[in-house]
């Protein structure tokens, strides 16, 4: 099983002030982190920093830093609380990209006490920062033995991937051309990534289809819904007989990826999100796509998102017309969510309209009572769709995705967190997030907690 750390962009800033000091010398800080352990991995995820403050430390040295384990105590008692990891993290030069005995010996005289603190069988990580913000790391055992981190992950307006080995294969015909705009480097990391689809209609299917073809390495799809004949104008390689065999949309996205034959693998969950299962499967994906028309399961992902520190891109239309064949409006726009970035905050619906959507999915009949007496406003449930404004926003979502991991604009990824567009008033703007506070954020990086995303709903038996 692969071990791996998350950590966002924040919070590597956070460690870059206080490990680089401008005396030139070593400096250590603790990370807290969440857990996510799925068939395949072990995630820890950062949740919170503490700096070992440089007067504790007995030594600082440019090549050593020595400080009193007594600081870990209070530390160590909020992991067995809470069940976090525990990575011990510390700066080195550039040209000193390793572990150096000096590391050996300490680590191996500090974890085996963490694993007697915590006893849980989970692992634990050394890690180290270099000046250009590459973390590389590796397993503590409780023997004091090592073994390797497989990957760190930086979520930021940019993302980063530090991969232990680097991918180095033949590139396939097939991606030739995307290697040719992106760069080989780009695309050996499509094939490493997971991606979540939550939604695989109208802006999915076409997000799908491109993900496929850039050559993903795997996809998690989430849909409850069954192809119906009102889909088959937006629903790529949707058919009749589709609709009359009530075919799953997930299971015809799975069809259509196993028929290109690429080789991205496929995980299906014809389920809606509010799941525990379905939950904890987007969980441990790399990057997740939502592509719901709903309230409540978009503000359910963008909560999910920022429990297991997740780069969320939001896909949202809205097609006006006025039954005569006019159109008064058609316009959407696509967010970019780091985590404890929220949707609600910025404005794309209100707690009533969150409230209004909860009650529909849970009491469908009381949702109708306190519509007839005016209790709540309706949910808009069946908007017109039409597959060539659908695969615009999709492209759009899509080309957010590789401008986070290939950089290709002019100016900074900071500056394209909301894309906002009107084809029937021609404009398309983007613009940054500006919020300087979230009531998501001390959910950054909790990672498995009880209940599930602290929600009593999506509590499983223990």
């Amino acid at each position: 099983m692969k071990t791996t750390l998350t950590l966002t962009d924040k919070q590597r800033k956070i460690l870059q002030k206080h490990l680089f000091p401008d005396d030139g010398n070593e400096a250590v800080a603790i990370a807290l982190c969440g857990r996510l352990t799925s068939e395949d991995e072990n995630r820890l995820i950062v949740h919170t920093i503490h700096p070992i403050p440089h007067e504790y430390c007995s030594v600082r040295a440019p090549d050593r830093v020595a400080w009193s384990t007594e600081i870990l105590i209070p530390l160590l008692e909020e992991a067995i609380k809470h069940n976090w990891g525990v990575v011990k993290i510390h700066g080195h030069p550039e040209h000193s990209p390793w572990h150096s005995e000096v590391d050996d010996d300490s680590d191996r005289s500090l974890f085996p006490s963490i694993y007697g603190w915590l006893d849980d069988g989970y692992p634990h990580v050394s890690a180290i920062l270099l000046p250009s913000g590459r973390i590389v790391g590796r397993l503590v055992n409780a023997d004091g033995s090592f073994d390797n981190l497989e990957t760190v992950k930086v979520v930021g307006d940019d993302l980063s991937f530090y991969h232990s080995v680097q991918e180095n294969g033949l590139t396939p015909e097939f991606a030739k051309r995307t290697e040719q705009a992106f760069g080989k480097g780009t695309f050996d990391l499509l094939k490493t990534l997971k991606v979540g689809v939550v939604g695989c209609s109208g802006t999915g299917s076409p997000a799908i289809e491109q993900l496929v073809r850039l050559g993903i390495g795997e996809l998690v799809l989430v849909d409850p819904d069954c192809i119906e004949e009102k889909n088959l104008n937006r629903i790529l390689n949707s058919t009749i007989e589709d609709v009359r065999q009530k075919t799953p949309k997930v299971e015809l996205m799975k069809r259509n990826i196993h028929n290109i034959g690429l080789g991205t693998l496929v995980k299906t969950y014809f389920q809606n999100l509010f799941d525990p299962k379905v939950v904890k499967a987007v969980a441990s994906c790399d990057i997740v796509f939502g592509c719901m028309d709903s309230v409540d399961g978009r503000h359910l992902l963008n909560r999910l998102t920022t429990f297991y520190s997740i780069p969320y891109i939001d896909v949202g239309i809205r097609l006006v017309a006025d039954g005569k064949g006019g159109i008064d409006q058609i316009c959407g726009g696509v967010h970019y969510l780091q985590p404890a970035q929220s949707l609600l905050e910025r404005r794309l619906y209100t707690q009533k309209d969150l409230e209004a959507a909860n009650l529909l999915r849970v009491d469908p009949e009381s949702y109708k009572e306190s519509l007839k007496v005016g209790y709540i406003s309706g949910v808009d449930e069946d908007r017109p769709a039409v597959i060539s404004v659908n695969m615009f926003f999709a492209s759009l979502a899509v080309m957010e995705m590789l401008g986070r991991l290939h950089q290709y604009r002019n100016e900074p990824n900071s500056e394209y967190s909301i894309w906002q567009v009107s084809l029937s008033d021609s404009f398309l703007e983007h613009s940054s997030d500006d919020s300087t506070s979230s009531s998501l954020e001390n959910c950054i990086g909790k990672g498995n907690v009880y209940p599930l995303l602290g929600m009593p709903s999506l509590s499983e038996r223990r």
